[in-house]
């Protein structure tokens, strides 16, 4: 499925978007345990969560966001900006398209 999809990478997430023929916009989280422990992956799980549900997605597609181990130590609004620098890339965001 996300064969025909974008990627974009940045130091602190990785982010994966593809069209889907649902007509929302759906999102996955993926915090892998090199990020830290259980506490450190949830904290930036809600975080990134929080960052999303501000942002005005475009429908129609499926994004997965890839936590990186540097997010642990980043604060809200440097991972805020690296999310919203790559969905604007991946043209996913409302005022984009």
């Amino acid at each position: 499925m996300f064969q025909q999809g974008r990627h974009n990478g940045g130091r602190l997430v990785a982010v994966r978007s593809a069209p889907n023929e649902v007509g929302i916009t759906r999102l996955a989280y993926s915090v892998s345990k090199r990020v830290g422990k259980a506490v450190i992956r949830n904290k930036v799980r809600r975080r990134l969560r929080e960052i999303a549900r501000a942002l005005p997605l475009t429908e129609g597609f499926d994004i997965v966001v890839t936590a990186r181990p540097a997010a642990a130590a980043a604060d809200f609004w440097t991972l805020k900006a690296e999310v919203e620098l790559l969905l604007t890339r991946a043209r996913v965001l409302e005022n984009q398209v």
